[in-house]
């Protein structure tokens, strides 16, 4: 099936604490929206620091200035049709209202999805030891441990990680996508 354009673009806003699965989920849901037909981009909070916000550290005013930028992207995209996955953690409410409006006020759509996961779950996958660090005082400005992070008031989507499987989740949003008719409804296979 070759990909189009849907009509009206969206924004798939995953955020949520380091390990939390969003990345996880991008790479479950990337091929189940290209197989129907729906054009794909991801920008993920990983790769968009090291491409288009080299440089920027953890401090506020930089974290903000690494979400408007792929706020910034989110927006060119989706208000031209694309379907696009923005994985990254987004700590502040704040900003990602600002990226909110500013991707609805170009006529696509905003869904906030909110991948949650206990801290417990999140130190048990932690492969590089990064919250034990963060606990014990090694790493500074370590969100979720020593940084802040709000959580979303209102979000579309809340997926719950550490008690969904990864197909439970991306069943979740898909769903959701379509009862915002952002996404047709799958089609019984007989």
């Amino acid at each position: 099936m070759s990909q189009q354009q849907v009509e009206r673009g969206f924004t798939l806003w995953f955020t949520g604490l380091s390990g939390a699965g969003k990345t996880t989920l991008t790479e479950a849901l990337v091929p189940q929206l290209r197989l129907r037909g729906i054009a794909v981009e991801v920008l993920d909070g990983d790769e968009v620091r090291t491409n288009l916000s080299k440089g920027l550290g953890f401090s506020k005013e930089d974290r903000d200035a690494n979400i408007r930028r792929i706020g910034y992207v989110s927006r060119l995209l989706s208000r031209n049709g694309v379907g696009v996955i923005a994985a990254a953690i987004s700590p502040y409410r704040e900003i990602r209202d600002e990226v909110r409006a500013s991707v609805e006020a170009d006529g696509a759509a905003f869904v906030e999805v909110y991948v949650k996961a206990s801290l417990d779950a999140l130190i048990a996958r932690d492969v590089k030891g990064l919250y034990k660090k963060a606990l014990a005082g090694e790493i500074k400005q370590f969100t979720g441990v020593s940084d802040p992070y709000e959580e979303p008031v209102r979000p579309e989507v809340v997926v719950e990680s550490d008690r969904e499987t990864v197909e439970e989740s991306a069943a979740k949003i898909l769903s959701r996508l379509e009862e915002l008719q952002l996404l047709e409804r799958a089609r019984a296979v007989r």
